[in-house]
């Protein structure tokens, strides 16, 4: 486990208190432009006196950043209206932001070329998958980097914890099992309108590894070398393109993932975070309580580096028992935590159920 070190070693100058073994608690708060102060540090007091650690609001959406970004649209400068609050509160703030997924007008103008293309010939711009936002930026392109990390650049030079990326990853080529029955589409393979990125310059660099046009294969689905290609796109945009630049300003790097990684072309285990963040929300994929359980084991040990994972799940429609059960089986695999989706749904027995696992 030396190699952990390298990863979660700039975590130690965050405002986090470091408490051996006791489990960490974090809530994605999604975009809320409306709620005065006031009502912020209701929030914020209540969920922290119910135990919760850590926060991830969601300061940069796929279409503007609630940030004085100069960059990118703005909304408002939400983040710096909630970070004083937070921080009086004494909760943790990890900058949410969307990556890949970018529905900007701006960026399209400029580079329409960014926009990943299916293996129909379609671009993700013209033809999403799936809804209307999911345009998705190529990770082969030299200007992408630089453009996503100036938005890491920014979000770090503000007195936060963390930087936290969200779609950090390809479209699904296929969807967990319940989405599938929500938009009525069977994926029972990989289907060439969904099966990204097949652009110009994704083609040419892996044919000048590989010697051969993926295109030109008879079937590229099959093939495991352009599979591990795409994958090792993503992977080095977050180790050598981004996380190096959260990690200069002494900021921590977490990241929000897929259980089905293969789906995204999202080889998460390789990544160099300081927390992992897996979306466990098993009413996707059609499964039980007990299958998050099942799933940490497999992440944790899917894990190069050893950094520390906390169980993502979903309140929505949850109970709170449910959501006792999500908590005791997290923490009894192996998980130093939780992460709910989404703060807005607690409710006071959830409340009271974070507050009993947390012991404070």
């Amino acid at each position: 486990m030396a190699a952990a070190g390298c990863a979660i070693g700039m975590g130690e100058a965050s405002h986090a208190a470091s408490v051996p073994n006791k489990p960490k608690f974090w809530a994605w708060v999604t975009t809320d432009l409306e709620a005065p102060d006031e009502e912020w540090k209701r929030r914020f007091s209540t969920w922290k006196a119910h135990g919760l650690d850590a926060i991830l609001p969601e300061v940069v959406s796929n279409r503007t950043a609630h940030y004085a970004s100069v960059h990118l649209p703005v909304s408002e400068p939400w983040l710096e209206r909630l970070l004083p609050i937070a921080r009086t509160e004494g909760l943790e703030v990890h900058c949410w932001m969307h990556t890949m997924a970018c529905t900007m007008d701006s960026v399209h103008a400029e580079h329409p070329e960014w926009y990943n293309v299916n293996r129909n010939g379609d671009n993700s711009w013209d033809h999403p998958a799936y809804v209307g936002y999911y345009r998705f930026l190529c990770p082969s392109r030299p200007g992408v980097h630089e453009f996503l990390q100036k938005r890491v650049r920014e979000l770090s030079g503000f007195d936060v914890d963390g930087v936290h990326l969200d779609y950090i990853r390809y479209p699904d080529v296929i969807l967990a099992e319940s989405l599938q029955l929500h938009y009525d589409i069977v994926q029972d393979k990989e289907y060439p309108q969904y099966d990204y990125c097949y652009c110009d310059v994704c083609r040419a660099g892996f044919a000048e590894m590989h010697g051969v046009d993926p295109l030109e294969m008879e079937d590229p689905t099959a093939s495991p070398e352009w599979f591990q290609y795409r994958c090792d796109l993503i992977t080095s945009l977050v180790n050598d393109k981004l996380i190096p630049v959260g990690r200069e300003a002494g900021k921590q790097m977490t990241a929000a993932v897929f259980p089905n990684w293969q789906h995204v072309r999202q080889q998460w285990g390789k990544w160099k975070l300081d927390h992992v963040l897996p979306m466990l929300y098993h009413r996707f994929y059609n499964a039980d309580i007990p299958w998050i359980g099942e799933k940490v084991r497999e992440e944790i040990a899917f894990l190069d580096y050893g950094e520390p994972l906390s169980a993502g799940v979903m309140l929505g429609r949850t109970s709170a028992e449910d959501f006792e059960q999500m908590i005791e089986v997290s923490l009894a695999t192996g998980a130093a935590g939780l992460s709910v989706f989404n703060a807005g749904d607690f409710d006071d027995e959830k409340l009271l159920a974070l507050k009993a696992a947390s012991g404070v």
